[in-house]
This record gives structure tokens, sequence and C-alpha cells, in this order.
């Protein structure tokens, strides 16, 4: 697939050919972009350390060798190995923020981000004092928060050690050491007693059969954060269990479950989840107050043992 150097000199040179073999090779756009121009052009100037406003002359520029041969290896791994492009530059962007990512992590994605920067209007009362980002990966949502809500202690939580560890280095990055922390977690297991204003979590809840027909590029996130049992409902159930123990009196808990939206209405047919909608897209995100939590919490505890 190697370009011939003889020909690409340009940042558009190597945006323009790398559209075509985008397009020609039926690359999988879903981790930040939706299209292979703008992938390319993502790819070609993040790999330079080039801002994406940065204004079209530009483009016209020359590559040293170094620079091209350095986009030659990136764009190879895209198209012959499909890796994202995120975990190629080491880094994305959610609620306009940056965030170190690699293979430990998932790629940011969550359509909650849409709800922080609405400061989760009209769901809450007021602004939250804890939060609770549980499965929390790179802890994206989790920091996010904490830029919205400036009193707020925050909790990112996980299963995974090492996802802790990228998520730890994102906590530094955004220099919030003081009042967001990590806690290895499975579930709830590693909270007890805790008590949290708001729950966010964008756990693992694909199911068998969506599994089994991603796009190669999602097979090189880590499976222990996308798939989650035949229903993709394993730690969902857990979840919804042990919710209203978790949840202070006016609390609210907001879950990402995807396509298995259907798997839930489903299992629990007696709940009126709210489910939220958003103007960016996304969907199977649904909303339940402490109250309906504690209401329920015996039917969910009666499904997570069926």
């Amino acid at each position: 697939m190697t370009a011939s150097p003889s020909r690409l000199h340009t940042l558009r040179d190597y945006i323009r050919w790398a559209v075509s073999r985008f397009q020609a090779e039926q690359l999988f756009f879903g981790h930040g972009t939706d299209n292979a121009w703008d992938e390319a052009r993502q790819l070609v100037l993040g790999a330079l350390h080039l801002p994406w406003e940065m204004a079209d002359s530009y483009l016209d520029c020359r590559l040293e060798d170094d620079e091209r041969a350095h986009l030659q290896d990136l764009l190879q791994r895209r198209i012959e190995q499909r890796v994202p492009t995120a975990y190629l530059l080491g880094q994305a962007w959610f609620c306009g923020l940056p965030f170190i990512v690699d293979e430990r992590v998932l790629i940011p994605r969550s359509p909650i981000g849409e709800l922080i920067d609405r400061r989760f209007e009209p769901w809450l009362a007021q602004a939250p004092t804890r939060v609770l980002d549980l499965c929390t990966g790179s802890g994206c949502i989790g920091i996010a928060c904490a830029y919205e809500f400036l009193e707020a202690e925050v909790v990112l939580a996980d299963l995974s050690f090492e996802a802790l560890e990228v998520a730890n280095r994102n906590i530094e990055h955004h220099g919030l050491e003081d009042r967001v922390y990590t806690v290895q977690s499975d579930g709830f297991d590693g909270l007890p007693k805790q008590h949290f204003d708001l729950i966010l979590s964008n756990p693992p809840y694909v199911d068998a059969e969506d599994i089994a027909d991603m796009p190669n590029e999602f097979h090189h996130e880590p499976a222990l954060a996308l798939a989650c049992g035949e229903d993709g409902l394993d730690l969902v159930r857990r979840i919804l269990a042990q919710a209203a123990d978790h949840l202070t009196e006016t609390g609210t808990l907001i879950v990402e479950v995807g396509n298995s939206q259907v798997h839930v209405e489903a299992l629990y047919p007696e709940v009126e989840f709210t489910w939220l909608e958003f103007a960016r897209g996304g969907h199977g995100v649904f909303l339940l107050a402490a109250s309906q939590c504690r209401e329920h919490q015996a039917l969910f505890r009666e499904r997570l043992r069926s």
C-alpha cells in the first residue's frame, strides 16, 4: 500500500491520498469521525501535532523526510491493521477535552458527553457534590464532569487495573488530583457504603450477536470493556440491583446500554426507564431516580438471580 515518496510532498497530498485509500479499503469510521475526509485530516494533522483548525493555506506546506516516513507508518497501520486513529495518535477528544488513550481503554465516544455539556439539564435538581463514573476506562466521563461541577468530588471506578493506569494519567494531565481519584472495583464491590448524588456508567453491554458483527476496528479495543454475556446485560443487572444502596436520597443513575436497550426493556417491562434523547446522535441511555431504584430493587435483585 506504500505511497510513492516522489509523488506525495505536502499535507494536502497525504490527506487526499489517505481519503482515496480509506474509501477504497472500506475502512470503518466510528471512533471520533464518520467519514474518510475527517478521518484522514485528523490522522495526518494529529500525527504532525498540527491543529485541526489550521488554515487550508498551510496544507500546501512540504513535509520533511522524517515526517513523511512517520505518516507512511501510521497510514499503513490504519489501513492494513485497521488500528483506530485515536490509538495511533494516543489521544482522543471528549466534551472538548483531550484524553490520553491506548488499547487498554475504549476510545471515548459516549453520548453521555452531550448530557455533561448540558450539565444534565433538566434532570438534576442541583449540582452533585459526589459523582461516580463506574466502568470509567480512560476516565473521560468523570473528568469531564469535574470540569462542569467545580465543587464535586469524582470517583473513577473500573475492574481493569490497566484501564485505571490510563485514567490516572488523565487525572494528572488535567491537574485534578485534588478531587478526582480512582478505585479498582468490580461493579460496586470496591465501593462499600459509599453514596453518590450522580452515578454514570458506560459499562460493557454489547451482546454476543453484535460482538460477532463488529468491524475489525473494534477488536483493537479491550474485550472486557465491550462484551458482557449473551444479552450484554450481565453487569447492567448487577448495577441495577445495587444502585439504590449507593445513591443519595435524591440521587440519579444514568447508564448507557446502546443496542441492548431492547434487552433491558424486555427484561424489566414493569420499570419506567427514562430513555434520553440526543441532538448529536446516540441512543440507548436510560435514567432512573434514586426513588425508582429503591422502588424496584427487589425486582432488580430477583432478575439478577434468574
